[in-house]
């Protein structure tokens, strides 16, 4: 099973601590014994496939929060949500808060009902980026090759042929985490395993300052007893489906032939026939394509004044803009999106003619939206964004001028 307990006889084994390496295993005398041989500590980690294992996922512990707390040890001790007003949702519950049930994403009302007691505080994502981008560098010393998932979470490809630590994975991924919390100040918890899929799910086994390892040859039986919502790509929605079918546990996927899955579950049963026996075909990629660019806000008070709603979004439409112009991007839909008082999202787009970075042109093509969707219901959320993203070269040509536009719900 996944290295995150005591160490085995005669089985591969690591001292997350000193960095010391038993390859054989430790005899059966030092094995029976919690602590490391060499510095004594409960840090040993036993997996038969631990020094041939290359693929991993970090995952930083409450990422936010635990910046938070680095930087004022008074909260230390204390609950602690990261997120918006009481309009707002979680961003990250530390993991004091959590043990009263605040989740990410949960609204910040049921949050504060579930541990009225926590303290709040607005994220700070300039300070979080130059968090993530300090521990970006010390990955950096393990490999090139990083695919960033977002600011607190990355895989990393460890393979020979392109790994910069001379030392097994395994250990460098051990030293990475000593010196993240050294350099950084905060935690991180790993998942090694022989893909991406077996990865990200090894390193939510032993949170916080985790390290766990699934390897190829008990993936199945690990992946057995899980929920079908532990395997990538299945949401809440077909979770839901499935459970209606009677499937709520891995295990009766795995009893489902190829041909089955894909019978049922058409394009997405042949990945899903990879995923329950363990295997993933995808390849770490250190470049992840942006798909769009956003900003959105929730209000204080439910807005269901059309004038009023075109308003609040344009400082947003500006912020796109900038942040098109920052990252060399330009896009031809603008979207639109609007959360009502009762938590039904609308997404609604519109197309241009060629691509744009300009504010104005988004206002232009959002306004009409918003006036439409304006029929009296009240909402607590608008965002505006632009998808079909292309390089900034091809933004706003010369003779583009009031261009029409077309419309496409979605």
């Amino acid at each position: 099973m996944h290295a995150s307990g005591m160490p085995q006889a005669d089985t591969p084994t690591l001292c997350r601590a000193c960095l010391e390496t038993w390859p054989q295993g430790l005899q059966q005398s030092d094995a029976a014994e919690a602590g490391c041989p060499s510095c004594g500590l409960p840090t040993l980690r036993s997996h038969a496939e631990l020094f041939d294992l290359t693929t991993a996922h970090i995952d930083c512990d409450a990422f936010y929060a635990s910046v938070e707390k680095r930087d004022n040890p008074e909260l230390r001790d204390k609950p602690l949500i990261v997120g918006g007003g009481r309009r707002g949702v979680v961003t990250t519950a530390c993991y004091i808060a959590r043990r009263f049930g605040p989740r990410s994403a949960m609204p910040m009302f049921k949050a504060l009902e579930l541990c009225p007691d926590a303290v709040v505080i607005k994220p700070d994502m300039a300070k979080y980026r130059a968090v993530s981008q300090q521990i970006r560098v010390l990955m950096e010393e393990l490999t090139p090759v990083i695919e960033p998932l977002s600011l607190d979470e990355a895989y990393l490809d460890l393979a020979d042929d392109v790994r910069l630590d001379h030392r097994a994975p395994a250990v460098g991924l051990a030293d990475l985490a000593k010196k993240v919390r050294a350099n950084v100040g905060i935690s991180i918890s790993i998942g090694l395993a022989p893909n991406k899929f077996l990865a990200k799910l090894a390193s939510d086994l032993d949170k916080p300052r985790g390290f766990a390892v699934i390897g190829a040859a008990e993936a199945e039986a690990v992946l057995a007893p899980m929920p079908v919502g532990a395997i990538h790509g299945i949401g809440k929605v077909t979770a839901s489906k499935l459970a209606a079918r009677g499937i709520t546990e891995i295990n009766q996927l795995q009893a489902m032939s190829d041909a089955e899955l894909r019978a049922a579950f058409g394009k997405f049963g042949d990945r899903l026939a990879q995923y329950v026996r363990g295997r993933d075909p995808r390849v770490v990629k250190t470049e992840r394509a942006t798909k769009s660019v956003s900003a959105e806000t929730t209000f204080n008070v439910d807005v269901a004044d059309a004038g009023t709603l075109v308003e609040r979004v344009a400082p947003l439409a500006d912020r796109v803009a900038a942040r098109l112009n920052e990252k060399g991007y330009s896009g031809r839909t603008v979207v639109l999106k609007m959360k009502t008082s009762d938590f039904q999202i609308l997404t609604r787009n519109r197309q241009l003619p060629a691509p744009t970075q300009r504010a104005d042109l988004m206002m232009a093509a959002a306004a009409p939206l918003i006036r439409r969707e304006a029929d009296g219901r009240r909402f607590r959320l608008i965002g505006i964004g632009v998808s079909d993203l292309t390089s900034s070269a091809e933004a706003d040509p010369p003779d583009l001028f009031a261009p029409a536009v077309r419309s496409d719900d979605a």
